[in-house]
């Protein structure tokens, strides 16, 4: 290929594809990641325009709360059936951003506020999609949390906060699932954009992680042709001449390195090559089958007052009002907005499930009354975020009237990101969180609601009791296109059980028809930084269930600040009545390490670790404390080091205090002993000053003596 032919490789032909260039055929990228949304001829990428139909299975913010890998890897499986049924080769996804705020406009389509939920979800996902021939698209790297000024706004965020909250599942996907691709952001971070970033792209990406898949840039996101290259962003979409023009002239005016574009080059034909499935069809049927069993174990019930659910016989007239009862919402808004084969309606289903009952609209001689609330489609969507979590006021208006008048009362929500359960959640008896279920969710609820299906989705985020109560809020969604993460690492139930704070329901939260307990917590420490875990789970009540087995880790080991816990592993177990099993869990180093910024890696402290099994972020039901020998970090001192530091140095430290004493008269050192405090005042000066002229005499070759027992002990 000549120059130009090789920068045309690097942008796409038109919304969807790749340029055929020679022998290299053209590629087809759809958005995804809980559907196929292929479109055909005069196509956007916003939705105006239909594509085909797909199955719509359930979105990223349901597949969160089912805390299974499972799901997430049959949901996968069946969009890469479908696309290879439509002719794309790369499915757009999974988005495994982290939900900062529950404002953000686009949360339903990522996990959670985790990153370990998320990163292992999303590694399901890719493995899933790619073991069937589709390549994946892991978005949007990084720090992508919010629609307000999405394509400007710069990211202000700290590397310890992005080393330990917003690029872990990206890294876990990369190491574990090798991804075809990885998409750049619109964003900025810390004033660079997305996708011209070296630092996120080539260094943290490629060359630590080793990444060697084609990186794509989110639609429209580059702001600098040359630049983005140049920083290690291979495939523009979409297509921009104008752009491959740039790369052309700059190559010849020797500010772009030919070799750089002939590595982008490789990789774009590595990955049209490799992602070519074999052509497939797939069961419309089956697959609206597999949504409505994937979409029951999405769902969580939040509160069940008196066991009012699942419903029994004595509900013989059952009502069921609210305008998402006849019209569902299944999904979000935007590029991922899919074409769905068929829909079901939860009203028709229930009456399919009710048998010889009543079902009715009225819910005044009704035994039970179920109301449908939730977010419209204009309330979230991609491009703008959300400015509060309440449920619109006629929303609130139907359950409240609704509840005045019924034996009982059932709500069901429909919606892509947290609303706020307060001004109503008292006066109802169950509460079930349907999230958005897809296609099939209608039916899916119905099975819930009738025990048909156990409910077993646990909270993949945290409802608080106020918007003001969020960690963010200050911060949201910042101002002057520039939002700051000044919450740190403190995202979600680290921040709530770090500063206890009272939340409505706390991360990992869910309820079942059965009732489990776990017992026989062990641990046994394998190593200065690892541990193998193993806990009893037994299914108590009286029928079968899935339940979430959540184990977290609590210190505070270490020179930083650290939440109060965090999940550090966990599994989905299904048991019949009666049936108990043994869980295990082998804790890496990660699992116990923090980012630190000095040194520039992971490190274990020295100290002690609680291993909790939660039923809960904010239930601890099982704990063992163990200590790890850790990695002890030598500081290397200088003049400029505070006097703390010295005196800390394990070597350093009693030479020091033995010159100082050798100094002193014996009344002195008295002295000094009775006012040991005085040690505090003094500790935060640079070493300079402490042994000024003014200050304790040592002489300067001593000084220098222990500088270099320093640097040898690092």
């Amino acid at each position: 290929m000549n120059l130009e032919q090789k920068a045309s490789l690097l942008s796409g032909r038109d919304f969807w594809s790749t340029k055929p260039v020679g022998e290299i055929p053209s590629a087809v990228l759809s958005d995804g990641p809980h559907g196929v949304r292929r479109q055909t001829g005069e196509a956007d990428h916003v939705g105006i325009h239909d594509s085909l139909p797909a199955t719509c299975f359930p979105p990223a913010v349901a597949v969160g709360s089912s805390w299974d890998p499972a799901v997430a890897g049959r949901l996968a499986a069946a969009v890469a059936r479908e696309a290879r049924a439509l002719d794309v080769q790369v499915s757009l996804g999974p988005g495994v951003n982290i939900k900062r705020s529950p404002l953000c406009g686009r949360n339903f389509e990522y996990y959670s506020e985790d990153p370990l939920l998320t990163g292992v979800l999303a590694t399901a996902h890719v493995k899933a999609l790619q073991s069937e021939g589709v390549g994946a698209s892991v978005k949007h790297f990084a720090a992508n949390n919010q629609e307000t000024g999405r394509m400007r706004v710069s990211a202000e965020i700290d590397e310890r906060t992005l080393r330990e909250i917003y690029l872990p599942a990206f890294e876990r996907v990369v190491k574990q699932a090798r991804p075809a691709t990885v998409m750049a952001a619109y964003n900025k971070v810390n004033g660079v954009y997305a996708s011209q970033h070296p630092w996120l792209l080539t260094r943290v990406l490629r060359e630590e992680w080793g990444f060697d898949g084609v990186i794509v840039s989110d639609w429209g996101a580059v702001n600098n042709r040359v630049a983005a290259l140049k920083a290690g962003l291979d495939l523009e979409m979409p297509g921009n001449p104008g752009n491959d023009a740039q790369i052309v002239q700059a190559v010849l005016d020797g500010q772009l390195d030919e070799a750089d574009v002939d590595r982008s080059v490789a990789r774009v034909r590595e990955m049209v090559g490799r992602w070519r499935p074999a052509p497939a069809e797939f069961d419309a049927d089956a697959h609206h089958a597999l949504a409505r069993e994937l979409a029951a174990d999405c769902a969580v019930l939040l509160k069940n007052t008196d066991a009012v659910l699942p419903i029994g016989p004595d509900a013989r007239t059952i009502a069921v009002v609210g305008p998402f009862a006849t019209e569902p919402r299944f999904q979000g808004g935007g590029s991922s907005h899919v074409n769905p084969t068929r829909v079901d309606i939860p009203l028709e289903e229930i009456r399919k499930l009710a048998g010889d009952r009543t079902v009715t609209t009225d819910p005044e001689g009704a035994d039970l009354a179920i109301v449908f609330a939730g977010l419209a489609d204009l309330d979230e969507s991609e491009g703008y975020d959300r400015g509060t979590i309440e449920l619109p006021g006629e929303q609130v208006e139907l359950i409240r009237a609704t509840a005045s008048v019924a034996r009982h009362t059932v709500v069901v929500l429909s919606n892509g990101g947290v609303v706020s359960l307060e001004g109503w959640h008292d006066e109802v008896d169950a509460i079930l969180e349907g999230w958005l279920l897809g296609q099939a969710g209608g039916g899916a609820l119905a099975d819930l609601l009738f025990g048909v299906v156990s409910p077993s989705g646990r909270l993949a985020e945290t409802i608080p009791l106020r918007l003001q109560d969020t960690p963010s809020y200050l911060n949201f969604p910042g101002e002057q296109d520039v939002v700051r993460y000044g919450e740190g690492v403190m995202v979600g139930y680290r921040y709530h059980e770090t500063v206890d704070r009272p939340v409505r329901y706390p991360f990992g939260h869910g309820l079942a028809y059965t009732a489990f307990a776990v017992s026989d917590l062990t641990v046994e420490v394998t190593g200065s930084s690892t541990a193998h875990a193993s806990v009893k789970v037994a299914n108590t009540g009286g029928r079968y269930g899935k339940h979430v087995v959540q184990l977290y880790i609590s210190t505070q080991a270490g020179p930083v600040r650290r939440p109060v816990r965090e999940l550090r592993a966990f599994t989905k177990v299904a048991l019949e009545p009666g049936q108990a099993t043994t869980v295990t869990f082998d804790l890496d180093t990660r699992a116990f390490a923090y980012w630190d910024v000095a040194e520039g890696r992971w490190l274990v402290a020295p100290g002690s670790y609680a291993i909790q099994i939660g039923e809960n972020a904010s239930r601890i039901v099982a704990e063992e404390t163990v200590e790890l020998a850790g990695e002890v970090i030598l500081k290397q001192l200088s003049l400029d080091s505070s006097v703390g530091d010295w005196f800390a140095h394990p070597v350093v430290g009693p030479m020091l205090m033995g010159h100082i004493a050798a100094t002193m008269t014996p009344e002195q050192q008295a002295q000094a002993a009775e006012h040991a405090d005085m040690l505090r005042m003094i500790e935060s000066l640079p070493m300079y000053q402490f042994i000024s002229p003014m200050g304790v005499q040592i002489p300067a070759e001593t000084v220098q003596e222990m500088i270099e027992l320093s640097r040898q002990g690092s």
